[in-house]
């Protein structure tokens, strides 16, 4: 089912409202030009030849590729989510075809960060370095943030940031409550978060097809500007003496008793007591901490954003489909997004994603954005031929079990996906960073007061959180296994039965998920339900998710109530102890009620 395309060329979108046949021909005179080999000075006679060869090697392209070349792309930039041409779309299908076929690593990693005896201000390199900072940040576009937190606190703090430091054109959604964090913590202003709206909408559904809907509100019910957004934290990052290194990439750093020191590529050398690893799920000093060991799980995610829906004022928080459905050579079960664009009242971001094992066969970017045409049409009940596709999108999202990543270095700290902090079911690198920054940025800046660097104090900011680990067990649950012997269903009726559960025991339990907060008292209502009025799904589960997951989860919601009782219980009669400990005893102590507070969910407040 291939389907070629026009492109309007002076337009920035893909035109798919002419006949197959005209759309074809259209689209290989578009692209002729774009083939050198194909497009020579030749006589009229030979010209036209010429042309014909480009349309039959259109016709062979897929139809995202088709779609994707006559889209106009502007500069990429760093971030998940940040590029859309074609041409990343290989490059990172490439990257999930080599994690897919390593054994158990993909390769050995490159050696980022050494360690060197003595003083960094007694070498010969310490006249060399260009500036000295309290902090750097590698990887602006969400250490951006973590960045102008720590500024405000009075830190002198540097970026460095590969590419320009700008926020993608696809937006971010969130609830209004999330981005109050980070006005609390100083990164905003109240007023800011008007201006950075590009889209507001109500009310917001979890459905699952076949089944029923389920209706919520205030939800990621904003669509954010990651423009506006990164341009106004980035002015007050600068008004607040911070310093941006832009278009400098990392190559290597060099831990000094006394210091942190960046290496750039470019040749130029930045000293720091701290260096903050904010580059992502792909940071070359996480391949190095891990040993380059292939991710435990994967959500892959495709989408577009695109003009023409008419029914346009509500949003899918989750939307999934009725069975596993294969795409390549796998069984995978698909689920949806889809969220008003505030580039017009008509236009609409749609999102497909799935969990799969990073196998031999799991499917391609490509693959799902092939599969992703066909079904998009029947979830939103649009024809492509009456849309206009502005971009196309596609992410892969790697995570770990043994996640948060505690601190492998003195003076080197893992922030954001880099640290594993996000959710293994939703993937919410933006959502988790708001959560979290309070708790992070007055670490951090305690850490730094006390000269608490080393690897061990650090790591008490990437503390263990048995929510996080409990959320394992949702991700496999939510993973089509390759060999089931549970219905095509399944995982479409147990989404549906829990959701049912958690809405009939009201927003206290239901809000909390749907904001990727596990608590334990939720949780463990919402499990007694199930099992109370769906006991016939238990043995399915247990077929679905395996034993030894059980298990092990098991042990993970078990500390979850430890967790909660400590801090509900046991902190308010220790924190007043704490001004009788000297300063070391209590960070550490500062940092253990965190954990207990933030790794129960204990932090959401409804």
């Amino acid at each position: 089912m291939v389907m070629a395309v026009n492109v309007s060329s002076c337009g920035t979108h893909t035109d798919l409202r002419l006949n197959t046949k005209q759309r074809s021909l259209e689209a290989s005179n578009g692209l002729w030009t774009k083939y050198p080999k194909l497009n020579p000075q030749l006589p009229h006679g030979r010209r036209e030849q010429s042309k014909r060869d480009c349309r039959s090697f259109c016709l062979q392209m897929s139809r995202t590729q088709r779609i994707m070349e006559n889209i106009s792309v502007s500069d990429e930039v760093g971030g998940a989510g940040g590029a859309y041409s074609y041409a990343a779309l290989n490059r990172l299908d490439k990257l999930w075809s080599s994690l897919c076929s390593a054994q158990t690593v993909v390769q050995e990693p490159q050696k980022v960060v050494s360690s060197s005896p003595g003083l960094f201000g007694q070498s010969d390199l310490a006249g060399k370095a260009v500036d000295t900072f309290d902090v750097i940040v590698c990887g602006g576009t969400l250490g951006i943030f973590i960045a102008t937190a720590l500024s405000s606190r009075g830190l002198r703090v540097g970026i460095v940031e590969k590419n320009i430091l700008k926020g993608r054109e696809q937006e971010w959604n969130i609830s209004r409550k999330e981005l109050l964090e980070l006005v609390e913590v100083g990164v905003l202003v109240e007023d800011d978060i008007e201006e950075i709206t590009a889209a507001k909408f109500n009310p917001n559904r979890c459905g699952f097809q076949g089944k029923g809907d389920i209706w919520v509100e205030d939800i990621l019910n904003l669509g954010i500007s990651p423009v506006k957004l990164i341009e106004i934290v980035k002015k007050r990052f600068i008004s607040l003496g911070g310093v941006v290194f832009e278009g400098y990439s990392l190559s290597s750093i060099c831990i000094y008793d006394d210091a942190a020191v960046a290496f750039l590529a470019e040749g130029k050398i930045l000293s720091s007591r701290l260096i903050i690893d904010a580059m992502g799920n792909f940071s070359p000093v996480v391949k190095q901490i891990r040993g380059g060991r292939k991710p435990d799980g994967v959500c892959l995610v495709v989408g577009s954003c695109a003009h023409g829906f008419s029914h346009n004022s509500t949003s899918d928080v989750i939307y999934s489909s009725p069975y596993v459905k294969r795409v390549g050579n796998s069984e995978v079960q698909l689920f949806w997004e889809a969220f008003p664009a505030g580039s017009g009242p008509m236009d609409r971001t749609t999102y497909m994603f799935t969990y799969v094992d990073p196998q031999p066969g799991s499917p391609k970017l490509e693959e799902l954005l092939e599969e992703y045409w066909d079904l998009m049409q029947d979830y939103q009940g649009v024809s492509l031929d009456d849309l206009k596709i502005q971009r196309v999108i596609y992410g892969i999202f790697p995570t770990f079990r043994d996640s948060p990543l505690p601190a492998a270095f003195n003076r080197v700290l893992q922030f954001g996906d880099a640290s594993g902090i996000q959710s293994p079911v939703s993937f919410g690198g933006f959502g988790s960073l708001t959560r979290h920054l309070g708790r992070l940025s007055t670490g951090i800046y305690e850490a730094i007061n006390g000269n608490f660097l080393d690897s061990y104090n650090l790591s008490l900011l990437n503390p263990y959180m048995p929510n996080l680990s409990s959320s394992w067990l949702f991700q496999r649950a939510m993973s089509a296994k390759q060999q089931s012997n549970v219905p095509p269903d399944f995982i479409n009726e147990l989404l549906y039965i829990n959701f049912q559960s958690m809405q009939r025991l009201g927003d206290p339990v239901l809000r909390p998920f749907l904001q990727d907060v596990v608590q334990f008292g939720p949780l463990a209502k919402t499990l007694g339900l199930v099992m109370l009025s769906k006991p016939q799904i238990l043995p399915s589960i247990f077929k679905q998710v395996g034993i030894p997951v059980l298990i092990d989860w098991s042990g993970h919601f078990v500390v979850l109530g430890y967790y909660t009782f400590m801090s509900t219980f046991a902190e308010p009669v220790i924190r007043p102890l704490l001004n009788l400990l000297p300063s070391q005893k209590k960070y550490e102590w500062n940092r253990r009620f965190e954990a207990w507070k933030y790794g129960a969910g204990l932090d959401y407040k409804i």
